[in-house]
């Protein structure tokens, strides 16, 4: 009698584990997938889009570029043709956001390294004092793979036009000008069509954790 209760114990705890097995499984299956959007000027707080395009609903991209990087090679979109990439904008003299946001790019360098699909852009925003030689020496600083990661220069107007009706990462007032000055936090993660997928924090570990989510998300939709 023993025997049997002990062999229907059994057989008991099999079939436990196979319910929850089968409760996994379906729980997986009816999941949402988590999907990116894909960001338009209409999508974004309307303080971040100049007016003249804030109706844009679809078909937003990164305009076409030409920038010079911290090895004086010019730079523009067709670098990053067929790829996936994370861009900022920062100055080499910042005491406050820019060095964190450096290091947490630099994580991500770390991360993507040995991935050919995903590169990284830095925009200055005073290309005034950030020179060629200036970048190359924050480059060696910082730890930059050249073959990952370009910091670009160019001319402020060219800079901050990109800034504000490209990637839609900070405040419309401003004309480029002597005194206007653009700062932001914003990383912003770009798709192989230059489309915008997402905004994170670059000064936070939780936004960048998601950001590497997202790029995870972004990479495999382009296997599917």
């Amino acid at each position: 009698m023993r025997s049997f209760f002990g062999r229907f114990k059994f057989l008991g705890i099999v079939l436990l584990l196979l319910s929850a097995v089968i409760i996994y499984l379906f729980y997986n299956a009816l999941k949402p997938k988590k999907l990116l959007p894909v960001y338009s000027p209409a999508m974004v707080n309307s303080e971040l889009v100049p007016e003249e395009i804030q109706h844009i609903r679809k078909y937003h991209t990164i305009a076409d570029f030409s920038l010079t990087n911290q090895n004086g090679k010019t730079i523009t979109e067709a670098d990053y043709r067929d790829k996936i990439y994370i861009a900022d904008f920062f100055f080499t003299t910042c005491p406050t956001i820019c060095p964190i946001m450096t290091k947490n790019m630099a994580d991500i360098q770390a991360q993507i390294m040995d991935d050919p699909n995903v590169l990284l852009l830095s925009h200055t925003v005073t290309p005034q004092i950030d020179s060629v030689a200036q970048l190359k020496k924050y480059a060696l600083e910082k730890g930059v793979n050249d073959a990952k990661w370009n910091l670009v220069t160019g001319d402020k107007k060219v800079i901050y036009e990109l800034a504000r009706k490209s990637y839609l990462a900070v405040k419309t007032d401003g004309d480029g000008g002597p005194f206007d000055m653009i700062h932001t936090e914003n990383f912003i993660l770009v798709d192989k069509e230059k489309r915008i997928r997402g905004f994170y924090d670059g000064t936070k570990k939780d936004a960048i954790e998601e950001l590497l989510e997202d790029l995870a998300l972004l990479k495999a939709s382009y296997l599917e």
